[in-house]
C-alpha cells in the first residue's frame, strides 16, 4: 500500500513521496514557540493551534503516535501540497484505512476566513500544518534526503511538506 500512495501522490504532482514509520516522525513540542511568536496566522488561522478547542502539540503527540505509518509529500508548491495530501487521506479511507489523516498547511482560501471573525469555508479539507501539531518538520525530512532549508531571502524558493498519517 505504501508503494501505491507514493506512486499516486507523484502521479498527482508532489515533486517527492517517501513513506515513514512512527519512530521516524521527530516531535518537539517547541514547534509552538515559533507558532506563537513569528506567525502571523497566530489567533487568526481556523486550522492552527491558537483556535479554540485546539489540541496542543504534546496532545498531538500522544494521538499521532497511535499510527504506525504513512507518507510524506513534498511540493514547491503550497497548494499541490495540501490537495495531494489530502487526495491520499480520501484514497488511504477509502482502501479501509478509516483514520487516516492528512497535515498540509491549509491552502483551501486565497484568505482564510478566521482573519475576519469567520467560519471555515473548507471544513472537510482543512487540516492542520504538519508543524503546528509539534513535529519538527526540518529533523523529520532530512532523514529522508530531502530538500529543506530556512529561507535566507524573501524570494527563495520554499519547500512545502505535507503528511498523512495512515495506521
Amino acid at each position: 500500500m505504501k508503494d501505491k500512495y507514493c506512486k499516486a501522490a507523484l502521479e498527482m504532482g508532489a515533486d517527492h513521496a517517501v513513506p515513514f514509520t512512527i519512530d521516524q516522525i521527530a516531535f518537539d513540542s517547541r514547534t509552538i514557540l515559533k507558532c506563537m511568536f513569528g506567525c502571523s496566522d497566530w489567533g487568526y488561522g481556523l486550522t492552527c493551534p491558537s483556535r479554540k478547542g485546539s489540541l496542543m502539540p504534546w496532545e498531538y503527540e500522544k494521538v499521532l503516535k497511535k499510527y504506525q505509518w504513512g507518507i510524506i509529500i513534498h511540493s514547491g508548491d503550497k497548494k499541490v501540497s495540501q490537495e495531494v495530501s489530502y487526495a491520499i487521506e480520501r484514497m488511504a479511507f477509502l482502501d479501509g484505512y478509516y483514520f487516516a489523516f492528512s497535515l498540509s498547511d491549509c491552502a483551501c482560501c486565497a484568505k482564510c476566513a478566521g482573519f475576519s471573525g469567520g467560519r471555515c469555508a473548507n471544513p472537510g479539507k482543512a487540516r492542520p500544518a504538519f508543524h503546528s501539531v509539534g513535529i519538527d518538520v526540518f529533523k523529520t525530512v532530512r532523514q529522508f534526503g530531502l530538500p529543506i532549508d530556512t529561507l535566507k531571502h524573501e524570494e527563495d524558493p520554499q519547500n512545502w511538506y505535507s503528511a498523512v498519517f495512515i495506521e
